[in-house]
């Protein structure tokens, strides 16, 4: 960047804070925390089980669960709706997810736009930008994590917003399960609900531990990537993870149909949506927190290694590095 758009960047005060999960912006005694994402192709399952009523919740999750991870409380946002043609019908549902998602989150949806673009947007496509406010001397960054800390697992409700591709391709293309069939590892959900189930907003219980005297060092939000996203809190640690619960029904389902180990664990949460990491002399006092709302287990452990690595020892009882 040349001119007076770089030195309008360089006039402002960016917490640099690369590869982190959100952006931060230096704003007096508090900074801004900034993210943005979208639903991806998870909007290809809501199109053919013809239920729009709960991806504007993964919207909203996938945003303020991002915002968390530099220990910040998500306040607003935006949302962005582009078309091929418009429904308003289908807008009128995804606008319910919006606003579940909103409720679930304790923040306001202070504006949006929606644009059709019929040579550009096949169906849809919905993405949203969220802030935050933290103090700064309560940022989270993932440099105070340490050699010997442990790492905590929140459970996940299912494949969440990531991996839909992969997901799809194994359960509907190899497989040739419709959508409409039950699910071969839960009889209780059809194909299409489990992959439709919406991603789990970790605002209440992350907020009630940073608002407790527990020292947190490092947050991460388990998506794209799979356990990999544990690797940007800190360059410096390998991250073992040596105690996973067993996986949900929707990834045993995937991996049947011949997926290795290494590449689910690299695409899917696996069943752990948050991983919270902090001194083991927290732990009791961080469990009967996060507990409260969902399940939480010891999953593993940090290990000062500069070769940035994740160790899992799968359910499988292989030992994989990402």
């Amino acid at each position: 960047l040349t001119g007076e758009l770089a030195e309008t960047i360089e006039y402002r005060n960016i917490i640099k804070n690369k590869g982190h999960f959100a952006a931060l912006v230096d704003f007096g005694k508090k900074a801004i925390a900034m993210s943005t994402d979208g639903v991806g192709s998870k909007i290809l399952i809501a199109k053919q089980m013809e239920k729009y009523d709960t991806v504007g919740i993964d919207c909203i999750a996938m945003v303020v669960n991002d915002i968390l991870c530099v220990g910040a409380e998500p306040i607003a946002m935006v949302d962005y709706l582009a078309v091929e043609h418009p429904n308003p019908e289908i807008a009128k549902e995804i606008g319910k997810g919006l606003k579940a998602g909103c409720q679930q989150a304790k923040i306001a949806m202070i504006g949006g736009e929606t644009a059709s673009l019929p040579k550009i947007i096949k169906d849809f496509d919905l993405a949203g930008t969220g802030i935050g406010t933290v103090d700064k001397n309560k940022i989270i960054t993932g440099t105070e994590i340490k050699d010997g800390d442990i790492i905590l697992g929140i459970t996940s409700s299912g494949v969440h917003s990531n991996g839909l591709s992969l997901a799809r391709k194994a359960l509907l293309d190899i497989a040739n399960y419709k959508v409409t069939d039950k699910l071969p590892t839960d009889n209780s959900v059809t194909v299409g609900e489990a992959l439709l189930e919406p991603t789990i907003i970790y605002v209440d219980p992350i907020i009630e531990l940073l608002n407790s005297d527990v020292e947190v060092h490092g947050l991460g939000h388990i998506t794209g990537g799979g356990f990999s996203n544990l690797k940007r809190l800190n360059h410096n640690m390998t991250y073992i993870i040596d105690n996973l619960p067993e996986p949900l029904p929707i990834f045993k389902a995937i991996q049947a149909t011949g997926i290795e180990d290494k590449e689910m664990y690299h695409v899917f949460n696996m069943g752990i949506g948050f991983a919270v990491i902090l001194d083991e002399k927290y732990k009791d006092q961080a469990l009967e927190i996060l507990n409260k709302y969902h399940d939480t287990y010891v999953i593993g452990k940090i290990q000062e290694d500069e070769k940035n690595r994740v160790l899992i020892n799968t359910y499988n009882n292989e030992n994989i590095e990402l």
